[in-house]
């Protein structure tokens, strides 16, 4: 591939490209490309209407183009579909599902609702696709390395032998005819923190859509949408990358269409012991903070896949999630390894049309890899 200017390079390493006029659309990953010079014109943002609300501890948004009054009530109601699934996933309210699952499943077979059983066949499915990268029967781990952090220290290796021991999807039982699951280890704890999200804005959505709107954006929290239909007179919705090293900047923008994704990293929630980073995203397979991927977007059929395999593919690792992809051509990613000291950001781009993602300058464009 050409090599770019060495001042090229310099300025998207450091976060120096050249600042351009844009309009936000959504809450932080969602930005309009302006107009870059990548031999085509990067799509921009128009006027929107959107709606806010907050759930599962982080923002959320409806984002719909102008149009009828009806839109606002709409999309007001698909609200009631992610507190649903809040208060059915949550682990912080003694009275839902889940909680209940974690007190009393290693215990005795529990029945489910409907709702929660299917969705914990999809995790199941997710866990054994990804060989256990995606895991949501970590809660013990989680919490040992939240309170060693909390001590100011890294867990023991015995503490962490413990929490893996009592964590697994494979730990858990389903009784498909009467929706029952059983915990086969009692310390065994859910934790949806990878999923939950996607999940809610899958119910937002199809609410929408039931609806008849077929053009809008639900944003849940700062890395996770869905996007339906267009904007602006575009083939789907611009939709900003964040550079993952400055992210306060952007490092390109893709035009997604009737298509979920998410992003996943370590650049923001991490804690330094003894001079060693330490990411808070867990491998469920050894205990330990995943490393050598920078950020994983994933674009994927429905929210809810692109959530966990998000984090399936950083625990992963660059070959085994290009793997993953060669195997699933309807998932799509945009994989960012660590970059070596003085190196550019290099992108790996798998299962999406490089002719819907435009980046911010030559220097990434001539660097992307469009995958193996």
């Amino acid at each position: 591939m050409p090599e770019p200017h060495d001042s090229s390079r310099r300025e998207f390493l450091t976060g120096r490209v050249i600042q351009k006029e844009m309009r936000r659309v959504g809450d932080g990953i969602a930005d309009s490309l302006s107009d870059a010079e990548l031999g085509q014109q990067a799509p921009i943002a128009g006027d929107t209407v959107r709606l806010e609300t907050k759930a599962m501890g982080c923002p959320w948004s409806v984002i719909m183009n102008p149009g009828p009054p009806r839109q606002v009530m709409v999309a007001t109601d698909a609200f009631d579909f992610v507190r649903d699934v809040e208060q059915m996933l949550t682990i912080y309210r003694d009275d839902s599902e889940v909680a209940q699952l974690n007190r009393e499943a290693a215990s005795e077979w529990q029945t489910t609702s409907e709702g929660l059983f299917q969705f914990l066949q999809t995790c199941q499915h997710l866990y054994e696709e990804t060989d256990g990268a995606f895991d949501p029967a970590t809660g013990s781990l989680i919490r040992l390395w939240k309170s060693a952090r909390d001590q100011g220290r890294i867990p023991f290796t015995g503490e962490i032998e413990e929490a893996l021991a009592n964590s697994g999807m494979g730990n858990i039982s389903f009784n498909n005819e009467a929706s029952q699951v059983h915990f086969q280890r009692p310390g065994l704890l859910l934790d949806f923190a990878s999923i939950g999200k996607g999940y809610g804005i899958d119910r937002a959505a199809q609410h929408i859509e039931n609806e008849e709107i077929k053009n809008f954006l639900v944003h849940g929290g700062q890395s996770s949408l869905f996007a339906a239909g267009g904007h602006f007179g575009h083939d789907g919705w611009p939709i900003g990358l964040k550079n993952p090293l400055f992210t306060e900047k952007r490092y390109a923008t893709i035009l997604l269409k009737d298509q979920g994704m998410a992003t996943s990293g370590s650049n923001i929630q991490f804690f330094r012991y003894e001079g060693k980073r330490y990411g808070h995203l867990l491998d469920p397979r050894n205990g330990l903070p995943a490393e050598g991927i920078l950020s994983v977007t994933v674009i994927a059929p429905t929210a809810t896949e692109a959530d966990a395999l998000s984090t399936a593919f950083y625990v992963m690792g660059l070959d085994a999630a290009l793997r993953y992809c060669d195997g699933h051509p309807e998932i799509g990613a945009v994989i960012i390894p660590t970059p070596s000291q003085g190196r550019l950001l290099e992108p790996h781009v798998k299962n999406f049309p490089l002719n819907r993602i435009f980046f911010e300058d030559d220097a990434e464009k001539n660097e992307m890899n469009p995958g193996r």
